[in-house]
């Protein structure tokens, strides 16, 4: 792994990134004694296709963002491990045990362990160090911090102790390891990989050891359009539960054909089973199933829409991922809130602005965090305005893809 310049990393916003880095140097030193002498930064991610398809082997549509999460590091000489993130208590781990710790379950110290864990059963050294992290990435924002977080401890690890030879797809793996075993957090590997790997990227995951990852060559700005993410406020605490579902209820459809995930069989084989199914697994496991494969479609659909130029229909296939997983799918709001519903007022918001323009949906995992939308610019500064008029000054966040995934970053 190369080290990356500010200029490659952020272009244009390059200088007010090297504030920030100096910032968090300044803290490292006032945290830890002594100057950082290393950098790091992981982007977070935009999902654009195939919402809750990874888990279930399925194809995905993602981007690397400019929001990221950086790292000033110094080795040491031991095996602790010390990692003090913005606004957040220390965390120290002692990596001579590398087996999940209870007691750390749902923390940032069982990412960290997990990542060196996974990346040590893979063959690969891991060894202390003192981090200070500071994160653009807005917790339970949609954007993905933790995985932007994994890949950023799986980055230091790969270049302070293997030569910055652990690739990509690896370190999306160790992170995938770190949230599933060590966290207890079910997800799928969409976060890790695109975080990892940066850029405009399509992935195929019906091999999960040997995912195929294309990527497309995109300027929304070519097609008069921003990508916008909106942040609705909603807290993702406490649905853990909610999430799991998903890939339970659509694994439990699988399990019925005797298979492990829903890619191993056919949308013909549920419509030729509607009745058995309804009654083993539930209508919502059925309907979430059927989302499935559509999405699964639809991704290689709107790849194939951007690679050829045909801005509209990517749009419009936008549209109908969102249409499926508010109906189908049915990740918008938490059933054990329906009080809580501003996935949902976010997206009559910005149906309100675009019309029969542009293209809006659910983002990420679900049920509270964030919308994502594709605006056509002359409608941005009114989208923004209707936006933020419902969840706050702030909460809409225009963004760009970033051509480079986790990295080491030359100052």
């Amino acid at each position: 792994m190369s080290l990356n310049t500010l200029d490659r990393i952020y272009g244009k916003n390059a200088p007010a990134q090297k504030e920030r880095f100096e910032k968090a140097k300044e803290r490292y030193s006032a945290f830890f004694g002594g100057q950082a002498e290393r950098f790091f930064s992981a982007s977070g991610r935009s999902e654009v296709g195939g919402n809750h398809t990874d888990h279930n082997c399925g194809r995905v549509l993602a981007c690397a963002v400019s929001l990221d999460v950086i790292a000033c590091v110094t080795p040491r000489d031991d095996s602790i491990i010390r990692v003090k993130s913005e606004g957040f208590p220390e965390d120290e781990i002692d990596i001579t045990n590398l087996e999940p710790v209870e007691s750390e379950l749902n923390s940032s110290a069982a990412l960290i362990r997990g990542v060196a864990a996974a990346l040590v059963r893979m063959g690969y050294k891991a060894g202390g160090f003192n981090a200070y992290t500071a994160s653009s990435v807005l917790k339970g924002s949609g954007i993905s911090s933790s995985a932007a977080f994994e890949v950023l401890i799986g980055n230091i690890i790969s270049s302070l102790y293997n030569g910055g030879e652990i690739d990509a797809v690896k370190i999306a793996m160790a992170s995938q390891t770190a949230e599933n075993e060590f966290f207890g957090k079910p997800s799928g590997l969409m976060d890790q990989m695109a975080s990892s790997v940066g850029g405009f990227i399509t992935i195929d995951f019906k091999d999960l050891k040997a995912p195929v990852i294309r990527s497309i060559d995109v300027d929304f700005e070519k097609y008069g359009h921003s990508l916008c993410i909106v942040d609705t406020k909603g807290s993702h605490a406490d649905l853990t539960p909610e999430y799991a579902a998903i890939p339970a209820e659509m694994k439990s459809v699988a399990e019925f054909f005797a298979k492990d995930c829903l890619r191993q069989i056919d949308k013909g084989d549920i419509l030729k089973n509607y009745e058995a199914l309804r009654r083993r697994c539930g209508d919502r496991a059925v309907l979430r199933a059927l989302h499935f494969f559509d999405d699964n479609e639809r991704v290689e659909k709107q790849a194939s829409a951007l690679e050829s130029g045909d801005f509209e229909l990517f749009l419009k296939l936008v549209n109908e991922s969102g249409y499926s997983s508010f109906c189908y799918l049915q990740n918008i709001y938490a059933n054990k809130e329906p009080k809580e519903q501003g996935i949902s007022l976010g997206l009559y918001t910005a149906k309100s602005v675009l019309k029969d323009k542009g293209a809006c949906r659910v983002h990420g995992g679900g049920f509270a965090g964030t919308i994502q939308a594709f605006v056509p610019n002359e409608l941005l500064d009114k989208f923004i305005a209707a936006e933020e008029n419902v969840f706050g000054e702030g909460s809409c966040h225009v963004l760009s893809i970033r051509p480079v995934g986790g990295t080491e970053v030359s100052l």
